[in-house]
This record gives C-alpha cells, structure tokens and sequence, in this order.
C-alpha cells in the first residue's frame, strides 16, 4: 500500500519543475491528483504519463491570480476525485532586474503569482479542508525568504510575504485540523536555473558556497514535501524547513568550507577582513 492510498492533493504548477516532481511523487505513492498549470502541452503529458500507470488525475489550465476561477478549480477537483486531503501551490515566477530599474509589471507580476495567487490557492482549499476537518498544505518558500539577493527586490518580497502568510495560516487553522508549513530550497536543477543563470554564477558562487557542492534533484524537494504532507509529519505546523544543502548553514564559506578547514584562525580571519 502507498503512503497516500486513496487521499486527493491538489498542485498548481504541475507541468514542470518542483510542482511536476511533486506529482510524481504523491502519485507514486498512491494519491489522485489535481494538477493545474499554464502550460497545456506539460499538463497533456502529465496526464497521458500518469493516466497510464493507473493514476486518477484531473488537470486544468489555470491562472492563480484568478480568484474565481481557483475556487472553481477546487470545488471541480473535489466533485471530480474527491475531497482534497492537501495542497502545494508550486506556481511561481522570477524576473531579476536592479531595484532602480525594474518595471512596475515586473513587481507586480512576480508579487501577483508568488503571493497572491498562493494565498488565493490556499484560501480556496483551506475551505475545502476545514470543511472537512483535516488537511496539509505545503507553499514553495526559498532561501531568498531568507536574507536579500541583489537584483531580485521582487522575488524577495515574495517569498518573505510567503513566509509570513504561511505562518498565520498555520496558526489560524492548526486548531482546526490544517497544518501548514514552507519549504525553503536552494538552487534547483531545472530548465530555467540552467538557462537562466549565467555559468559564472551557477559554479562560481552557488555551488562554491553550498556545502553539499552541488544543485538540489526536483524530486529531492518533492520527497521533503511528501513528508511534510504525510501524517509523519503530525507535528510539524508553521515550519520553514531549509531543503539547501547547507547553504544557509553558515557564513563566510567559500568552496564548501573545503579550502578553509586546514588553516589556521589567524589565515582565515586575515583572508576574509
């Protein structure tokens, strides 16, 4: 038997990246899947991949800055498969640009999918789950939710937004049957980080500085939230757990702390003043 036998998830941006692995990850283990996205080639096959290996799935062209029209996703999720046991609203969006020259479309848009439309997702299921008295929803945070990256004023604000919704979700509805909690990854290896990241960047400061020295597999993010939306995780409400292999475990590292563990206090402090 899988872990989630006959339990209905929800997942907007289902077609690729994180929301795609989470898919396959609930799927894997049993559940029937809501997946909505705005790609409708991804979604077609999503559904033909799943469909023939037995997965109940509906999915839906969707934009989650539609507040009427995630409500209607939901209640079509639920008559369709049944009621929705949790939730991941993996829709998401960057445009990197200075603070001084970004385009007020550029703000909004970024603010609209990684905020709004998250809290609308969540507003719509929570709902459903209240209703029925029991439910996990798991938002996609980021390590820029937790400290300033240059170029990315919008993305920030975001995810700190996101944080700060997650948090009061969770204290809301925690008594109430819901938990709700955050993760927070690292880079990913996807399309758009290998496309998107100039290769300088990419090896020279991320992975120079993540310990584990190399990006995170979708599907690892995936297995962290399965087990967030998993009953082993019971207890677990309003947490941020940190899937960044280490990133944000320490200051000051440069080649995963590798180039600093032989020196002398005096060589690294004078290296680093």
């Amino acid at each position: 038997m899988g872990r989630f036998d006959g339990q209905v998830f929800l997942v907007t941006g289902a077609a690729r990246g994180i929301g795609a692995a989470v898919v396959r990850r609930l799927a894997g283990e049993g559940a029937a899947i809501a997946a909505a996205d705005l790609d409708q080639a991804g979604l077609d096959d999503l559904r033909e991949e799943l469909g023939s290996q037995g997965t109940s799935i509906l999915t839906r062209i969707l934009d989650t800055r539609k507040a009427d029209d995630v409500e209607r996703f939901v209640t079509d999720a639920e008559a369709g498969l049944g009621p929705i046991r949790g939730a991941v609203p993996c829709a998401g969006i960057a445009r990197a640009k200075p603070a001084e020259s970004m385009q007020d479309d550029d703000w909004a848009a970024v603010i609209d999918v990684n905020l709004t439309g998250v809290f609308y997702t969540c507003r719509a299921v929570g709902r459903a789950m209240l209703a029925h008295g029991r439910g996990a929803i798991v938002t996609i945070a980021s390590i820029t939710a937790l400290g300033g990256q240059p170029g990315r004023a919008n993305y920030a604000a975001s995810k700190w937004g996101l944080i700060g919704l997650t948090k009061t979700l969770a204290t809301e509805w925690g008594r109430r049957g819901i938990r709700v909690n955050a993760v927070a990854p690292n880079g990913v290896d996807t399309p758009m980080i290998r496309d998107g990241l100039p290769a300088s960047f990419l090896e020279g400061v991320m992975l120079d500085r993540t310990p584990l020295g190399r990006l995170a597999q979708p599907q690892e993010i995936a297995a962290a939230i399965a087990f967030l939306l998993s009953d082993d995780a019971a207890y677990v409400n309003g947490a941020v757990l940190q899937v960044d292999g280490g990133l944000t475990a320490g200051f000051l590292t440069h080649k995963h702390g590798a180039d600093l563990a032989m020196k002398s206090a005096p060589e690294i402090l004078g290296e680093n003043l």
